[in-house]
């Protein structure tokens, strides 16, 4: 009786805050929404004290809480109490740890990368170092999986770890006492001077430290002559909306609107605007988006367009305009609840339309099937949906940013080999393996990125080095025939006929109509395949891989991006745009 009464007590406190919290409501409403709160209340105790067998109430309830959700829109979400803490260690910025980038290798943990400052890096820490043991617990075999190495080497700011570490050709391992400390997650990926006047910088997220990172990035840049800027947001899917309004007020002069939010329930509107002098609010700047940038990025790219500061090439951005409130519930679980809606400063909503969860997951392999992503002839806006920036230029709604340039998506498939490669982790493995003995050659060599960058080639020589490494690994540059997918499609659509014409196995294999048939497929097999190695260099991106992750574990890896982007075309048109002026003037852009 005792634990009824509490439970009662708990049942009329929750019902008086919700009535107060709901005085906004009319009375139908909150007599509906009581009358309901009721009833869960009501089942609540009725499976308490009556259900045959145990109840796991914390099962129940936290799946009961994420079907409600599911009814309500796509982004509210429910975070359990054990995975709040890595849901916001990429917004928060950091986590604490030893601060290293590490991949599972053969059972063997590898170091890719000591985080730039982090405490594995003080204590002389190396990329292609393996750890071989943490602690005293040996860190080689089954035991090694991502979740257990992160609960080995992550930890407590001040807590202390100890790692035996394999080297190169070393005869005893190497042991290194390493004091955890924060871990800066780094929100911009890269950064680095395309030429003399135009910088690039590329944004993963938006997080608490955006804006300080930004800054570090542009200042940087502008000791080096940057008068232009391509800021890449392409895959970027958002964060907090705080650092996407410091992010704008980086290019918009002060009191400008950068976004309002509307709850259309409770009609509650909120406006932000800049606040004052940013970093790059003179030069010309081009933001690169996809169908992939939402959210903050959206409120980034779209706030530049509209008010006529940039232009913005790519796709239609992802559409994700939904603003959600995160509410802590009473064992430290979170509910992220949507509260209201983002529109760009000419009142275009960012959200794209919903109706259930299956749809909206849907909807962007559905833009590819339009045509969409791959043809701007086929992406047309009703005139309900035209909107004007401050130049009246004609800017579109319905769900996302329209680019100013539309790049279609490279549809050119990888090869089969490529695939393999890429899938079984070889290139990092490679390389990884080669900087064991080459990495002070190559240094020698080539003392900056830019010397590599500029003269080092993978010649034919290196190339039939890594063909034979992937042999030896299973991975060969070979056809592969499905002919038990073949076969049964091709009884299953033609059984009925088959029965017919083949009343026996002797009449089946005696007919030549078998033969003539695995024939056409192994010629049509080999036809798609020399088409794809005709449209796909499969030796011109082995060689952009591997030169980039060399890149990357010799010198800056902001640097590094720049070889990979040497065959993107939206990138690529991105420099052409910053070098024309007369087009910024034709679309009326300030700079």
């Amino acid at each position: 009786m005792q634990k009824q009464k509490y439970f009662n007590l708990f049942t009329i406190g929750l019902s008086l805050w919700i009535c107060f919290s709901s005085l906004g409501l009319s009375a139908q409403q909150t007599d509906n929404f009581q009358l309901n709160q009721q009833k869960m209340g009501r089942f609540l105790q009725f499976l308490k004290f009556f259900y045959v067998d145990t109840v796991d109430f914390d099962k129940i309830v936290e799946k009961g809480t994420i079907e409600m959700l599911k009814e309500l829109d796509p982004h509210s979400i429910y975070i359990s109490k054990k995975d709040v803490t890595r849901t916001n260690e990429p917004l928060q910025g950091n986590f604490e740890g030893i601060g290293i980038q590490f991949q599972i290798i053969k059972d063997t943990i590898v170091v890719v990368q000591p985080i730039k400052g982090g405490p594995s890096e003080q204590v002389g820490i190396l990329a292609s170092d393996k750890i071989i043991q943490i602690d005293d617990t040996v860190a080689v075999g089954k035991i090694c999986t991502n979740e257990w190495v992160y609960t080995k080497l992550r930890g407590k700011k001040g807590t202390k770890v100890k790692l035996a570490i394999k080297r190169g050709k070393e005869d005893k391992p190497l042991v290194f006492t390493v004091i955890r400390d924060k871990i800066p997650i780094n929100c911009i990926e890269a950064y680095f001077m395309i030429d003399k006047e135009t910088g690039y910088i590329k944004l993963e997220r938006f997080s608490q430290t955006t804006k300080d990172e930004f800054l570090s990035a542009i200042s940087e840049l502008k000791a080096q002559g940057m008068q232009h800027l391509i800021f890449d947001l392409r895959g970027n899917s958002g964060g907090f909306l705080s650092a996407a309004i410091d992010m704008v007020e980086q290019f918009i002069e002060a009191n400008k609107l950068v976004v309002y939010t509307q709850n259309n329930q409770t009609q509650n509107r909120i406006t932000y605007n800049t606040r004052g002098k940013g970093s790059f609010q003179k030069g010309k700047l081009v933001i690169l988006i996809d169908e992939y940038s939402a959210s903050a990025s959206e409120i980034v790219s779209g706030a530049v367009q509209d008010w006529d500061r940039g232009i913005i090439i790519g796709r239609r951005s992802f559409g994700k305009g939904l603003v959600q409130t995160p509410t802590m519930l009473p064992d430290s679980s979170i509910i992220r609840l949507t509260t209201s809606r983002y529109y760009i400063p000419s009142g275009r909503c960012i959200q794209k339309p919903y109706e259930g969860v299956e749809d909206y997951g849907q909807e962007l392999i559905n833009r590819y099937n339009a045509g969409e992503l791959t043809h701007a002839d086929s992406i047309h806006f009703p005139d309900s949906l035209k909107y004007y920036t401050e130049n009246k230029r004609i800017v579109y709604g319905g769900g996302g940013i329209m680019p100013d340039i539309f790049i279609p998506m490279d549809t050119i498939k990888v090869s089969d080999y490529y695939w393999q490669l890429f899938r079984h982790n070889l290139f990092n493995q490679y390389v990884l393996r080669y900087l064991e003995t080459e990495k002070q050659h190559l240094l020698n060599n080539y003392p900056t990125f830019e010397t590599f960058n500029e003269n080092f080639e993978i010649d034919s020589a290196f190339l039939s080095h890594f063909y034979d490494y992937a042999y030896k690994e299973n991975v060969k540059d070979t056809l592969l025939f499905d002919f038990s997918a073949m076969l049964t499609h091709f009884t299953q659509t033609y059984k009925d006929s088959l029965n017919v014409l083949y009343p026996s196995q002797d009449d089946f294999c005696q007919d030549t109509v078998l033969q003539s048939m695995i024939q056409k497929y192994i010629h049509d097999e080999m036809e798609a395949y020399i088409h794809r190695q005709k449209n796909f260099d499969t030796e011109k991106y082995i060689k952009r891989q591997i030169k980039t992750l060399l890149a990357r574990s010799l010198y800056d890896p902001n640097k590094a991006t720049k070889i990979w982007l040497e065959d993107d075309n939206t990138y690529q048109k991105a420099i052409e745009v910053i070098n024309n002026t007369s087009m910024f003037k034709k679309m009326k852009i300030h700079y």
